[in-house]
């Protein structure tokens, strides 16, 4: 016979992994301020190895449209500039000898718009995701009912289930409509 209370804390860490997910995602999505997120995927050759950015240089915000790159070593400034001309940040990187900057260009209103329907897109995906771990639990709960659970506690247990379910989707819409604030304010 299954554990119930073991069930349902499965269930409720797979919807955080989920929500989770959806604010890393969020994170790397270029609102229009400068975010050392966005950087996360960019890989730079160092020693013969492809390393992420952060493992070669300091990254620092000085202001909202600004991100300075500053190497451990100045010949690698080539070599940063390389990695995120060739990674998917979109974005030209400037150098002055000692440290390669990126400037994050003002979106226009058609691309705000085209951003926040990508991050509906990701959010809708996370939600599938969480109704999808509700309805495998809710079928584990309804076979258990065969191995000799009680249909009292599948009951609650379901109750249980939709209340995660519902306190997670409110989490992720709650996330959506910050990042779509954060988007659309100039």
């Amino acid at each position: 016979m299954i554990d119930v209370k073991e069930t349902l804390k499965s269930a409720e860490d797979k919807m955080k992994k989920s929500a989770t997910f959806l604010e890393e995602e969020l994170s790397r999505i270029r609102a229009g301020r400068a975010n050392i997120a966005i950087l996360d995927s960019v890989r730079v050759m160092s020693y013969g190895q492809a390393v992420p950015l952060n493992q070669v240089a300091a990254l620092q915000v000085p202001d909202a449209r600004t991100i300075t790159i500053r190497p451990w070593e100045r010949k690698a400034i080539k070599d940063i500039e390389k990695g995120i001309m060739d990674s998917d940040v979109g974005i030209t990187p400037e150098n002055n000898g000692e440290m390669v900057i990126i400037r994050i260009p003002q979106p226009t209103e058609q691309r705000r718009k085209e951003l926040v329907k990508q991050c509906n897109k990701i959010g809708e995906q996370t939600k599938v995701q969480v109704r999808n771990v509700r309805a495998d639990y809710k079928e584990k709960l309804k076979k258990a009912i065969k191995d000799g659970l009680s249909e009292d506690i599948e009951k609650d247990a379901e109750d249980s289930l939709q209340k995660l379910h519902d306190k997670f989707i409110k989490q992720i819409d709650a996330t959506l409509a910050a990042k779509q604030k954060e988007i659309m304010t100039i």
